[in-house]
């Protein structure tokens, strides 16, 4: 048996309301054995080896932060591509200045066409938004070059614009393309599942081994950065399982990876259009045997309503959006459902993105006639992003028993944004409504979709907390959640999201010896002033790994 290592800090914040504050913690074999002071470890300590580590007397140990929906893929592919967004971008390699208009865009995509990517074989860029970049399509993707493919990612990754060079180069016939339903060729436009179609043309170059290997070690400083140790990768696979698999568990399942990862299979292929539920049952479940420590699935599946909420295409009750444009399903409403009875049945926890308040009225409303089929207790039917909704579907949400994982970065960055130009100060201002699920007792977590928020817990917990806008304002401070409620958000509450409470989400005795060490307490900073926390690192299973200066 291991000797036992006693971690000392200034304050253990435990997240465990029967014991919420500590000082020591008595850790072995990456478990921990107990939580309290060295006065009350005594008896451990008088009856086996050990050794106190005093170096963390100074800092702060929470249980270890949990993103509960962060894609590794994702990070990987576009963290490979030139960057032009409406928000600064901080990454390990390098910082992206904000680009705010649709004069700058168009030049500094022509200064990559011309500069650095001028040897790549394709150009990818990702960040791009209407509501600051302006009309980007086809024909003014021609203007800067008519011979070197271009493909724009829209900020959502839910949508590729494409010059004529970039249709050419796919190799797609164009009579495929022309009969898609979310392909409008007139405009370059690749949208919902006719994004996949140019994806799948783009792998060759977007998951080349060198190329992917490269993101993803820039995605795995990335979650260490932000004070991670476990994450969900919701949606699995994103493009190529057979290639995805093979390349993270190389990249991931490795000693000195200071994180594991819990994975939840999507029902349906990206850019699939037929298939059955039952086959992708059988699909699904062959994935448990791969598991291992770090790399594992749960009984979880991921379903969708409606589309992206950073290309505007998810779907709205009326009033919709003020141009009058429509939003998109990502699966038809009767397929969703169809799905997820199957599911349902299956007794698989049921995750599902869900963007606008049609969407999750149709995801509510389809959980109504599950529960009337089949009741379910403890079901844990998920509302994933959670974007805008209406102060009624907050009690249905309750009363059938789900649960939220929140993008809260929304408020932050398109809070203003969609206020003046998409949906209105209402709607816009009360989105992602965290503080009437608080009120209601719905147990929620926060995420950063990474790429869609940065991956970074303390930020997502300081909008939570502050709903402070891209200018400063604040946005609807009637929906602002507690100190408490944020952390738990980023701890035991999305340890209880991911099925996992059990094991990770607060320090006491039995669970896994993760812990995230802050340089200052949470709940003695300003709130304000929560998202500028120094992180010196965490630990994991009992391991100190610090970030590296």
């Amino acid at each position: 048996m291991s000797p036992i290592t006693v971690f000392t800090a200034r304050k253990i914040i435990t997240m465990n309301a029967s014991m919420p504050e500590a000082t020591a913690v008595a850790v072995r074999d990456g478990r921990i054995i107990e939580v309290g002071t060295l006065d009350t470890l005594k008896p451990w300590l008088d009856s086996h080896p050990h050794e106190i580590d005093d170096r963390f007397a100074d800092h702060i140990l929470m249980p270890g932060f949990i993103d509960p929906h962060l894609h590794p893929t994702l990070g990987a592919t576009l963290m490979t591509c030139h960057f032009i967004t409406a928000m600064e971008w901080k990454l390990p390699d390098r910082t992206c200045p904000a680009v705010t208009s649709h004069e700058a865009y168009l030049k500094r995509l022509a200064e990559i066409v011309e500069g650095e990517g001028a040897e790549e074989e394709i150009i990818v860029t990702w960040g791009f938004h209407r509501i600051w970049h302006g009309n980007v399509d086809r024909a003014a993707l021609n203007k800067v070059s008519a011979t070197k493919p271009i493909f724009v990612w829209q900020r959502s990754f839910h949508e590729i614009v494409a010059n004529d060079a970039a249709i050419a180069w796919l190799g797609t016939a164009r009579e495929d393309l022309e009969r898609h339903p979310q392909i409008d060729l007139e405009t370059g436009r690749f949208f919902e599942t006719g994004m996949a179609i140019a994806v799948q043309g783009m792998n060759k170059i977007l998951l080349s081994p060198q190329r992917y290997m490269r993101g993803l070690e820039l995605v795995k400083q990335t979650v260490h950065l932000g004070g991670h140790t476990t994450i969900g990768e919701l949606a699995y696979p994103l493009m190529n399982d057979q290639m995805e698999w093979q390349v993270l568990s190389f990249a991931l399942d490795q000693p000195e990876t200071p994180f594991r990862m819990k994975i939840v299979p999507r029902a349906m292929q990206r850019g699939t259009l037929d298939g059955s539920p039952e086959d992708d049952a059988k699909r699904v479940e062959a994935f448990h045997e791969r598991s291992t420590q770090k790399l594992f699935f749960g009984s979880s599946i991921k379903l969708f309503t409606d589309g992206g909420f950073f290309a505007e295409l998810m779907q709205m009750r009326d009033p919709g959006f003020i141009d009058g444009h429509d939003g998109e399903w990502l699966m038809a409403p009767e397929a969703f459902e169809t799905y997820a009875r199957t599911f349902w049945k299956l007794g698989k926890q049921i995750h599902v993105h869900c963007t606008g308040d049609m969407g999750l009225e149709l995801a509510l409303d389809v959980l109504q006639k599950l529960q009337d089929e089949k009741p379910r207790f403890n079901h844990r039917f998920t509302i994933e992003h959670f974007g805008v909704s209406n102060p009624e579907q907050v009690p249905r949400i309750k009363d059938l028993g789900a649960i939220i994982s929140a993008n809260v970065y929304y408020v932050h960055e398109l809070g203003e944004a969609y206020w003046q130009k998409s949906i209105g100060f209402e709607r816009a201002s009360q989105m992602a409504r965290l503080g009437s699920v608080e009120r209601a007792g719905i147990p929620f977590a926060l995420h950063s979709d990474f790429t869609m928020a940065p991956a970074m817990p303390l930020n997502s917990a300081w909008v939570a907390v502050n709903r402070i806008a891209e200018s400063g304002a604040v946005l609807c401070p009637e929906e602002c959640v507690s100190v408490h409620a944020a952390m738990r958000a980023i701890t035991i509450d999305a340890a209880y999201v991911i099925g996992m409470e059990d094991e990770i989400g607060s320090i006491r005795a039995g669970k896994k010896a993760d812990f995230t060490v802050l340089k200052q307490d949470p709940y003695a900073v300003a709130p304000e002033t929560l998202r500028d926390i120094p992180i010196w690192g965490t630990v994991f299973e009992g391991q100190p790994f610090p970030i590296a200066t």
